[in-house]
């Protein structure tokens, strides 16, 4: 059976990080999105993989290429736009033939198990379509499945909260077909939103007579990463599986607690203390005097300076952490550079969860302590503090002493104006 990754999309959601990569390409434990899932196809045997491709779609195949350094075998579709599921998975019809297929999104952190729950469930029913389920806790971001006797009955496209269901199993984003897809997907009319869904066509199918079956798979093996602060989930549940190891040099007088791996030509120096679970990507230097604390993950040629605390953060390739800094709760993108005495405050003071600006909208995050989320090669001067939710768009430059307090589009600068008094101590 072969495996369609549906990862053509923009990921605005997930903006300042989407700017300049695929959301699939964003690191978690390490390594892209993206890789985990093909790592976890390539376990389930699935090592047959198309990939439909669309923003930023050179950064993806750069990457991964032709599969061969993952154990798998890639192919590449192009979608013509962004036009939605259907659309995307009607691309894979040339590359697929006859035979049943596994399409999945490419934002999903799945487990192998839950994989071949999904693909075994297929080959015992052999209905039209397989639809993953799972129980959630907000319900309302997902298709509603509808259920009777272990079929789809109906699906209820993203329902408001009071229209719900007492018990709700949502639509996973993995599905196994049979070839008669592609005859729903050519009957699908655009959404309100223009674009061709999958659960549209998967409810004509319905209304045609299709059986449509439904694998129920745990929560503990899928999690959906669309909202920035879902990548702190992401990183949390990869690392909690991590394997230690220490390929580079740890100086005497650090001190690595719990489950750490530390990259090759890795330098953590004395009087640093590691508490995993964490991980540290090659190249990078750490300390003295640091303290790298749990759910940390440290990208490639990383420079942590003199007395720094990390804690419960993602910072990407390059970054530059200035001495007597904190980072908490937070995402740094690709090559930034933070200046001596940068504070990511994390903490409101009534102790409310932080909201956040999406896509206009503000969202309520759910989490009581949010850092920073930071695109890539954004620069701060010494002494730059953030307050707890704020995003920083790439490519901007924040000035000493500033206390940002709402986000900050791409390419902005944002410099200090003061007034500066003069007197003299000189007695008339």
């Amino acid at each position: 059976m072969r495996a369609v990754v549906l990862a053509a999309g923009e990921g605005q959601r997930l903006r300042p990080l989407t700017f300049t990569r695929p959301k699939h390409m964003i690191p978690v434990g390490g390594r892209p999105i993206l890789e985990h899932l093909i790592n976890a196809l390539k376990a389930a045997g699935l090592g047959d993989i198309l990939m439909v491709v669309n923003y930023r779609a050179e950064v993806i195949r750069e990457y991964f290429g032709d599969g061969s350094r993952f154990g798998v075998k890639i192919d590449y579709v192009n979608q013509k736009g962004i036009l939605g599921t259907a659309d995307a998975i009607g691309a894979a019809r040339g590359h697929v033939g006859d035979e049943d297929f596994l399409a999945v999104n490419g934002d999903l952190l799945l487990s192998a198990d839950t994989i071949k729950m999904v693909v075994r469930v297929h080959e015992e029913v052999k209905p039209t379509a397989t639809l993953a389920a799972v129980y959630t806790e907000n319900p309302e971001r997902y298709g509603i499945l509808i259920v009777d006797g272990g079929r789809v009955t109906d699906i209820l496209e993203k329902p408001k909260p009071e229209n719900l269901p007492p018990k709700s199993l949502v639509n996973a984003g993995i599905y196994v077909f049979s070839s008669k897809i592609f005859d729903f997907i050519d009957r699908t009319e655009p959404s309100v939103r223009g674009e061709l869904e999958i659960t549209r066509s998967i409810q004509l199918a319905i209304k045609g007579g299709e059986s449509i079956a439904i694998a129920e798979i745990p929560r503990d093996g899928w999690l959906d990463i669309g909202r920035p602060w879902d990548l702190l989930d992401a990183n949390m549940r990869v690392l909690e599986s991590i394997k230690p190891d220490i390929l580079g040099n740890v100086e005497d007088g650090a001190h690595i607690k719990g489950s750490v791996f530390i990259g090759e030509d890795v330098l953590v120096r004395s009087g640093s203390y590691i508490e995993g679970p964490a991980y540290i990507g090659d190249g990078s230097d750490i300390g003295p005097n640091c303290y790298i604390r749990p759910y940390t993950s440290i990208g490639r040629n990383v420079r942590v300076g003199n007395s720094c605390e990390i804690k419960n953060s993602i910072l990407m390739d390059n970054v530059h952490v200035g001495h007597l800094s904190y980072v908490g709760d937070s995402i740094i993108g690709e090559g930034c550079n933070l200046g001596a005495g940068f504070i990511s405050a994390n903490l409101r003071f009534d102790k409310r969860t932080i909201k956040m600006e999406i896509k206009g909208e503000i969202i309520d995050t759910g989490r009581k302590k949010l850092g920073v989320i930071m695109g890539d090669k954004v620069m701060t001067g010494v002494g730059a503090l953030f307050m707890p939710g704020v995003r920083v768009g790439p490519n901007s430059w924040i000035g000493p002493n500033i206390v940002v307090y709402e986000d900050v589009p791409p390419d902005t600068i944002l410099i200090l104006e003061q007034q500066i008094r003069r007197g003299s101590r000189r007695t008339q």
